[in-house]
């Protein structure tokens, strides 16, 4: 077994965050994967969604 890739851990995120991920790639996220790098990868996602949305809102309301 070998560690995922950063681009495998981003995928694997973005499918948990709108909740199509396999339970295979589940199990495999925690058996293969570090707790640490999956965090930090779910932060990063979560600030950049955000102030995504923030963003739009903004644009759209002309503000």
């Amino acid at each position: 077994m070998s560690k995922p890739t950063i681009t495998q851990v981003i995928k694997s995120v973005l499918a948990a965050a709108i909740g199509v991920q396999s339970n295979d790639n589940r199990q495999k996220d925690f058996e293969q994967g570090a707790l640490s790098t999956y965090i930090i990868v779910g932060v990063v996602f979560t600030v950049l969604f955000v102030c995504g949305l923030i963003f739009l809102v903004s644009t759209i309301l002309g503000k």
